[in-house]
């Protein structure tokens, strides 16, 4: 009786075989073997899925690779809550603000979904966005603009003429170096590789039809000759020339800054704005805001104790006094030149 039964178990028994490393089999079924990366390793890995060629794809590897010397290099399956908040707080120590520290986080996270999405790593921490400060937005002055201009183009006529473009356009410096004859209309353009993902078509102003309709000769664009780096090295001779040296918000960049600021001051509303310059939210454009300030002027007249007084009682006679019982709010500017005539002339 326990011959039988011991021969019915060796019949039903087990197989079970491990392969390290690539997964485990029972009963040809495959279990997943979570393996250790470190986060370059993963980079390396997805890179070429997850960011295109660019140069958002540039700062992402410095991104990367400056949180994984943070890590030592530290390869884990499982992605905790408290490694995270060492690295943010590690960010910080050296330096980073909040907004910084948002872009680091946003492409480690992504990362990280990707990871953990292909069993890479079996758990995620929460990433909490940083509260960020809005800061001073710089742009350059119309008479900046011509002394910088100017220093620039004594280098390069190329440059100059992309300084024109990227100001009147608003555009990133990547989007302008990859325009192609195509994407250009007469006096539209039409910007099809974007940080948002989202194309978007904009008119043209007179000096910047003027700088992309250039002897083609063989080039696949307008500004195909140039690179970000050449660019980037003239721009910072002739900031320097112009004694802008010193300032670290002259950067190409602020080019797209100055066009926003341009665009809010002359009156165009911000969602106009946001569709011209590719913001993928309204928050972002949201910045500029602050710059509409035409609006807030009908304000004054009913705060400024000098543009409205109180009615009094009429007196006999007192014509002159009644009549300025009340000061038109178009006279505003000019009773502000008088008093600023009285207090320093």
């Amino acid at each position: 009786m326990k011959t039988d039964a011991l021969r019915e178990f060796s019949s039903h028994a087990i197989s079970y075989t491990a392969s390290f490393g690539a997964g485990a089999s029972y009963n040809s079924g495959i279990f997943t073997v979570v393996e250790s990366f470190s986060i370059s390793e993963l980079f390396e890995k997805y890179k070429n899925i997850l960011w295109e060629d660019g140069n958002h794809k540039y700062n992402v590897t410095f991104f990367i690779g400056e949180l994984n010397e943070i890590l030592l290099g530290q390869r884990f399956s499982a992605f905790d809550q408290s490694t995270l908040d060492d690295l943010i707080g590690a960010l910080r120590e050296r330096g980073n603000s909040n907004a910084t520290i948002n872009r680091k986080m946003a492409a480690l996270s992504k990362l990280l979904r990707k990871a953990h999405k292909m069993g890479d790593i079996h758990s995620l921490p929460e990433f909490r966005r940083q509260k960020e400060r809005a800061g001073r937005i710089r742009f350059l002055e119309h008479a900046e603009e011509d002394r910088l201009f100017g220093a620039i183009r004594k280098r390069c006529e190329d440059c100059y003429r992309l300084c024109i473009f990227l100001v009147d356009s608003g555009c990133r410096l990547g989007e302008a170096l990859g325009l192609i004859w195509n994407d250009i209309h007469g006096h539209r353009v039409s910007f099809w590789i974007t940080k948002s993902g989202r194309s978007r078509t904009i008119p043209l102003t007179v000096r910047a039809e003027q700088v992309v309709h250039v002897e083609r000769a063989h080039r696949k664009g307008p500004f195909s000759m140039l690179t970000a780096a050449r660019f980037r090295a003239i721009w910072n001779e002739a900031k320097a020339e112009v004694g802008l040296g010193a300032d670290e918000q002259v950067v190409p960049h602020i080019l797209r800054h100055t066009c926003a600021s341009r665009l809010v001051q002359g009156g165009i509303d911000i969602r106009r704005v946001q569709m011209w310059l590719g913001h993928q939210t309204l928050q972002m454009t949201m910045r500029y805001a602050h710059l509409a300030t035409s609006d807030l002027d009908a304000c004054v007249n009913v705060l400024d104790r000098e543009c409205y007084r109180p009615h009094s009682p009429k007196k006999h006679g007192d014509d002159e006094d009644d009549a300025r019982v009340v000061v038109p709010g178009a006279a505003i500017s000019n009773r502000r030149s008088a008093s600023l005539s009285k207090n320093f002339g």
